[in-house]
Formats: structure tokens, sequence, C-alpha cells
């Protein structure tokens, strides 16, 4: 009998994923296109993942379980790639989660609009204990050139992205050196280099999954990806980058302030990105006025107001001592 390979090959990398593997897996298993294979890639885990995994290839015959050292998530995502045979190819982050219609709608967007060899949709981004926030991915959704992805990425995340397989074909895999951008360097070098468009639905399908980082070493960690991005982007592709980076590192620079305020990081981490993305191009503040205004006040302003609590705390304390 001969194998007829699915449509969709799903791709959930793994690692140390037990708290909320779960909840992804099930959310690929509530798809209503139920066509699909799904490769779970354990990168190395040393808590349950592995064991939950397995559990839920014993239920169900599409999916399986590849277990490897740790080599990081692109080197996972790249193993996904060569071991599935799914005509497109889609990833989940294994603390993210899709909405029940999700691969019907983006492998019906796809057999229609024969051009586009990546989509995604809109994004709900929900809190680390799976809280709903309320707030949903603003980006262009069409019309989308190499200068969007090198500023950032449209898509937001991974889990939000169906590929056809001729894409990875003709572009190659995930720079498996790269642990941060390893994704928007793909996504520019797919627009850079080929006629593929890549194209967004307006509509929610992924609950995203933020706070996945909380040190400030992590938000360091990912300037120095994107770092790695800009040197490897210089390339195939250096007028643009000469002619862009300022600016694209100022808006870089700005996403780490905000994302170190929302984290609740110490302010002093916030002022150092906001600052130097004030000094790589002023010009930020005309490209996005209000966003980059309201930003800049939330991140001085939150550290005007730690140091004078700081300040009052230390009065105190030096009129306690006193009495």
């Amino acid at each position: 009998m001969k194998y007829l390979s699915p449509i969709v090959s799903v791709i959930v990398p793994a690692y140390n994923a037990s708290l909320f593997i779960s909840e992804a897996l099930e959310s690929v298993l509530a798809q209503t296109f139920t066509d699909f294979e799904l490769l779970i890639v354990d990168d190395g885990s040393t808590d349950s993942t592995v064991s939950i995994a397995k559990r839920y290839c014993q239920q169900d015959s599409r999916l399986r379980l590849f277990s490897q050292a740790n080599k990081g998530v692109s080197a996972a995502r790249n193993v996904g790639i060569q071991m599935t045979q799914g005509k497109l190819v889609a990833f989940l982050d294994a603390d993210d989660q899709w909405l029940p219609d999700k691969l019907a709608a983006q492998v019906e967007h796809l057999n229609s609009h024969s051009s586009v060899g990546v989509n995604f949709g809109r994004v709900e981004f929900v809190n680390q204990d799976g809280t709903h926030t309320g707030q949903y991915s603003t980006a262009r959704l069409t019309g989308l050139t190499s200068q969007d992805f090198f500023y950032g990425d449209p898509t937001s995340t991974t889990s939000n992205w169906v590929v056809r397989r001729e894409v990875f074909e003709q572009v190659g895999v995930f720079d498996e050196d790269m642990s941060y951008s390893e994704d928007t360097e793909w996504l520019f070098r797919v627009m850079f280099s080929t006629q593929w468009q890549i194209e967004g639905i307006a509509q929610v399908l992924v609950w995203y999954r933020t706070n996945k980082t909380g040190l400030s070493s992590d938000l360091y960690r990912m300037e120095e990806g994107w770092n790695r991005f800009v040197n490897k982007a210089r390339e195939y592709a250096p007028e643009l980058v000469n002619q862009h980076y300022s600016l694209a590192r100022a808006s870089n620079l700005q996403y780490l302030a905000r994302r170190a305020f929302r984290l609740g990081l110490p302010s002093q981490v916030g002022v150092d990105f906001m600052t130097r993305a004030l000094q790589s191009d002023w010009k930020l503040i005309l490209k996005k006025p209000r966003q980059t205004l309201l930003r800049a006040m939330a991140v001085y302003g939150g550290h005007l107001l730690r140091g004078l609590s700081l300040r009052n705390k230390s009065i105190n304390i030096l009129y306690q001592n006193k009495q």
C-alpha cells in the first residue's frame, strides 16, 4: 500500500516544555483541518516533556516524537523539516496555542494565492498563565517588502506560519548558529532572494504566550541575535542593510525597551535600550511619533519614579535611625 503524504506537516520544537506542551498539542488535535502529521522534536529536555509527548503519540498515529541532544530551536525546526513529508510546513512553539480554524484558513489562502510562499494570521497575546491580554498584533498583512522584515517581524512568531515546502528547497533552512532573530533572518532571506510573497490573513489564529524571557540578560542576548541577523544580511543585501541600518537598529532597541518595561525589569535596563535607540537614529520619533513618545515616557517616567521611591525610602531609613 502506497503511503499518502499529509498536506500539512506540523513541527513542534520542545525544550523543557512540560508546563505547556499539552495545551499546544491539544490545540493541533482540535484543528478543523485534519490532514496533517505532527512531529514533536525534543531538544534534550530534562523535565517530563518526553513522557507527555509519548502519551500523545500513543493516542494518535499522526503524531511522532524525535529526541536529540540540545542543539537549539533552529536545529530542532530543521530536523522537523527534514523528517516530515507534507507539501506545507507549519510550526508551533510548545508554549503557544492555535485556534481551531488556523490550518483550514491558511491552507485555503495558499490554495487561492499561488504567489504566496508563507502566510500568517493575527496573533492574540496571552500572559504566561494563559490569561488573555486583549492585545493583538497589528502589523500590515499585504504588500510586504524586504525592508519590512529588516525593521521587524510582521508575523510575530513562527507559531503563526504555514510555509510551502518549495520555499525551504529554494532558500534553505534556519541558521543553526542563531538562537534569536533566526526566524526574522529566514523571512528576510525569502523576501530578498526569491519572488515568493509573504502575506497575512485578517483573522486571529494564534494565542502567543508572552513573557517567555524574564531576565535582563535574555534581552541583551536578543539584541546580540539581531546583530547576528544584520551581519548575515550584509552578506546578501549590503545596500539595503547600509541604507536602513541606523533606523532599523533604533526600532529594535525601542522594542527591547518596551519589553523590559512590560517584564518589570530594573528600570535602568529599559532606559539603556531606549537611550541607545534614540542615539542610533532620532528619526525614530518621526517614523512612529505617538508610539515612540509614549514608550519613552513610560520608560523614563518609570525610571524617575523608581529613583524618587528609592530616595524616599533612604530618607525614611535615615530618619528612623536617628530616632
